[in-house]
C-alpha cells in the first residue's frame, strides 16, 4: 500500500529537496571539507526492525537501539561521541555524473560574509573562506541577517549586507596602524610620480572631488567632530584657535600615565626610562617634523607665546640695548608684539613695524627700507591668524641676514598647514604650539640654531637645567637642556609627538592642497553674501577666512552661527593693530583645517545668507 504524500499543515515545504537529494548534497559537502580523505565514521549494525523509543522508523531506514561505537578508527584522535557530537549513520549516496562546479574562492576574504536573509526566497548563506559554495543549497526563510557586525568587504557580485557600514575599497587604501595599536591612519599610496592609485569610497556620500585625500577617513580618527550641538552636528571652524585631537593622541595620553608615568632622567628604575625615552623621542620628532638639524635644537615649551617671551628676556636680554631696532610687522599677535615692548622698556631699544598694504600683506620694499645696521632681531608671523595671509618669510630671514640681525619666526598658524624646512628658510628661531597642531594644550617648541641657542643664557632656574651647584655657583646644561628648567610636560610632549607623526603620515602637502581648496570655496561663496565685506585678501593665504556683516556685530554672527552648530571665533583674535589698520574693533573668524569638508563650507555660507536675508535696521 502506497503511503499517500502528507498535506496541509504536514506537507513539506516546497522549498526541501526529496530525500535522496539531501542524501547526496550531504556527501559532497562532507567531501569538499578539508582533510575529508579520512576514513568513514560506519554505524552498527542493528536490527532492521529496531526503533528509537517514541520513534517510528521511516520506511526501510532502520534507527539503532544502542548508543554508537566509543572509539574511533585508528588514526583520530578522538570519536563523534568523544566530541559531543550526535551519531550519524552513513547515508547511503547516489553517484552524480560529472564534477560538480566549484567557484574560485575570493582572495583572502579574511571573515565570513552573509547575505541578507529578511525576506522568504532570498538568498542566505554562510560562506567559509577557503570552501567551495555547494550548487543546489537552498536558501533557509526567516534566517535574519546578522547586525551590528564591524564593516567587512563585500564578495564580487554579492550585495552588501543592509545596515551594516562598507570598508573603504579603494585600490592602493591603506590602514597603518600606529606602533602602539592606538588609532588608524588612512591616506592613499601615491606613486613616484603623485599619481593617487584610488580613491576612498565612502557610503552615502559622493566621491570626493578632491582626489589624493579622504577626508570622511580623516574625520573618523577625531570623536568630537560627532558632536551635536544645539541639535546639529558640530561644524568646528575655531581652528585658528585650537584645534580637535585624533584618538591616537588621546590614548597615547592615556597610555603615558597608565604605563609610562615618571619624572625624566637621572632615576635609575624601568619607569623613568619609560618616560625619558617618550619625552626624547618627542623631541626627536619635533626636530624631523621641522626639518632641524638634530634634537639638540629644539626646546619644549609651554606654547609659541612662551617661546618668544624666552628669546625676548634670555637671547634679547643679552644682546639688545639702548639704539638697537627689532622689526615686527603690522600682522602680528599680541604673543609677538608685547614681549618686545617690555623688552624695548627695559633695555631702550626700539621697535620698527613693517606695514600692511589693503590685501593685507606686507609690503616688502617698505620693509627693506626699514633695516640698518641698527637692526638686531627680526621677529615675523608667517601666517596672520586674524587674516590668514601667508606671509614671504623667506625674503624677509634673506634681507634681515643681509643686515647682520637674527629672525624670529612665529610659526603658530603656519605649522599645521605649511610643509617647513627650518635649515631651508634659513630662521634662526623658530616657534609653535602643540595645540594647534591637533596636539594637548601646555605644550610647544622653540627651535634655534646652534649658533642662536648657544649665545642665549638660561632665562629659569632650577632643576634639569644645571650641570652642577654649589652654594657659590651653579653651571648650566647646554642648550636645550639649560632652557628646561624644573619638571618638563612629558606626558604632552609624548602627545605631540603622536600628532606630529599623524599629520607626517596624512602628509602636509596633501593637507595644504586640500586646506587651499576649502579657503579658496569659502572666500567665494562669502563674497556673494550681500552687505559682507572680507578682510584680508591677500593672493596667498592659508586656513582663515575673516569678515564683517553689515547690521550685525561679530559677537551677534557667532552667536547666531552657534545656534545653527558652527563653531567660529568672533572677536578681535589677540591681533587688535591689524584689524584696526581696517578700521575695525573685531571680525568673524571661520577658520579650517584638514577634517572640514566642503559641505561644511557650503552650510556656513548658507547660515550667513540667512543672517543677511534678516538683517535688522539700524
Amino acid at each position: 500500500m502506497t503511503t499517500p504524500p502528507p498535506t496541509g499543515s504536514d506537507a513539506a515545504p516546497a522549498w526541501l529537496p526529496d530525500e535522496q537529494t539531501l542524501s547526496r548534497m550531504a556527501g559532497e559537502f562532507f567531501r569538499a571539507l578539508p582533510g575529508q580523505d579520512l576514513p568513514t565514521f560506519a554505524s552498527p549494525p542493528v536490527p532492521a526492525t529496531a526503533t528509537a523509543p517514541g520513534m517510528a522508523a521511516p520506511p526501510g531506514r532502520p534507527v539503532p537501539t544502542q548508543p554508537p561505537p566509543t572509539s574511533a578508527p585508528a588514526g583520530h584522535g578522538s570519536t563523534a561521541a568523544g566530541l559531543g557530537l550526535p551519531f550519524v549513520p552513513e547515508v547511503p549516496l547516489t553517484p552524480v555524473p560529472g564534477p560538480l562546479p566549484s567557484p574560485e574562492p575570493p582572495a583572502d576574504p579574511g571573515g565570513f560574509y552573509f547575505l541578507d536573509g529578511g525576506s522568504p526566497g532570498s538568498p542566505s548563506l554562510l560562506s567559509i573562506p577557503g570552501l567551495p559554495s555547494i550548487p543546489g543549497l537552498p536558501s533557509i526563510p526567516g534566517l535574519p541577517s546578522i547586525r551590528g557586525l564591524p564593516s567587512l568587504p563585500t564578495l564580487p557580485g554579492v550585495p552588501a549586507m543592509p545596515g551594516l557600514p562598507t570598508l573603504p575599497s579603494a585600490p592602493g587604501l591603506s590602514s597603518t596602524p600606529d606602533t602602539r595599536e592606538q588609532a588608524r591612519f588612512y591616506f592613499l599610496d601615491r606613486d613616484p610620480a603623485g599619481a593617487v592609485h584610488g580613491q576612498n569610497a565612502v557610503p552615502g556620500l559622493p566621491p570626493d572631488p578632491h582626489p589624493g585625500f579622504d577626508v570622511e577617513a580623516v574625520r573618523a580618527d577625531f570623536p568630537i567632530l560627532s558632536e551635536r550641538v544645539n541639535g546639529r552636528p558640530l561644524i568646528w571652524m575655531d581652528n585658528a584657535a585650537t584645534t580637535q585631537k585624533p584618538n591616537a593622541v588621546i590614548e597615547r595620553l592615556g597610555e603615558f600615565y597608565r604605563r609610562e608615568n615618571s619624572n625624566i632622567h637621572r632615576a635609575a628604575h624601568e619607569l623613568a626610562a619609560r618616560a625619558s625615552d617618550a619625552y626624547e623621542n618627542a623631541r626627536r620628532t619635533a626636530a624631523n617634523f621641522i626639518g632641524a638639524g638634530g634634537p639638540d635644537n629644539i626646546v619644549f615649551v609651554r606654547g609659541a607665546t612662551e617661546a618668544i617671551n624666552l628669546v625676548a628676556k634670555a637671547w634679547g636680554g643679552r644682546h639688545l640695548g639702548a639704539g638697537h631696532e627689532i622689526i615686527i610687522s603690522h600682522l602680528e599677535h599680541h604673543a609677538n608684539i608685547v614681549p618686545w615692548q617690555m623688552l624695548a622698556e627695559q633695555t631702550g631699544a626700539v621697535i620698527k613695524v613693517i606695514p600692511v598694504g589693503d590685501d593685507g600683506q606686507i609690503l616688502l620694499d617698505r620693509y627693506a627700507a626699514l633695516l640698518s645696521d641698527r637692526t638686531k632681531l627680526v621677529s615675523i608671523t608667517q601666517v596672520s591668524n586674524a587674516l590668514g595671509t601667508v606671509v614671504p618669510v623667506e625674503d624677509v630671514i634673506e634681507l634681515a641676514h643681509r643686515a647682520g640681525a637674527r629672525v624670529l619666526v612665529d610659526a603658530a598658524q603656519s605649522v599645521p598647514h605649511i610643509p617647513i624646512d627650518v635649515q631651508q628658510l634659513g630662521a634662526d628661531f623658530l616657534v609653535f604650539s602643540g595645540h594647534k597642531i591637533f596636539g594637548p594644550t601646555g605644550i610647544g617648541v622653540l627651535y634655534g640654531t646652534t649658533e642662536a641657542l648657544e649665545e642665549t643664557p638660561p632665562w629659569e632656574g632650577g632643576g634639569n637645567m644645571i650641570a652642577d651647584v654649589t652654594l657659590e655657583r651653579s653651571v648650566f646644561q647646554p642648550p636645550p637642556g639649560r632652557f628646561e628648567a624644573g619638571t618638563g610636560n612629558i606626558a604632552d610632549a609624548a602627545g605631540l609627538a603622536t600628532a606630529l607623526d599623524y599629520v607626517s603620515r596624512v602628509g602636509l602637502p596633501l593637507i595644504a592642497e586640500y586646506e587651499h581648496s576649502l579657503v579658496e570655496h569659502a572666500t567665494a561663496g562669502l563674497r556673494e553674501v550681500p552687505g559682507l565685506r572680507l578682510i584680508g585678501t591677500a593672493a596667498e593665504k592659508a586656513s582663515v577666512v575673516s569678515f564683517v556683516l553689515e547690521g550685525y556685530d561679530p559677537p551677534e554672527v557667532g552667536a547666531a552661527l552657534n545656534e545653527e552648530g558652527i563653531a567660529v571665533r568672533a572677536g578681535h583674535h589677540c591681533a587688535q593693530p591689524i584689524l584696526r589698520r581696517f578700521g575695525l574693533e573685531a571680525t568673524v573668524r571661520p577658520s579650517l583645517a584638514f577634517y572640514n569638508t566642503h559641505g561644511e563650507v557650503e552650510t556656513l555660507v548658507a547660515a550667513v545668507h540667512r543672517l543677511a536675508a534678516r538683517r535688522p535696521r539700524r
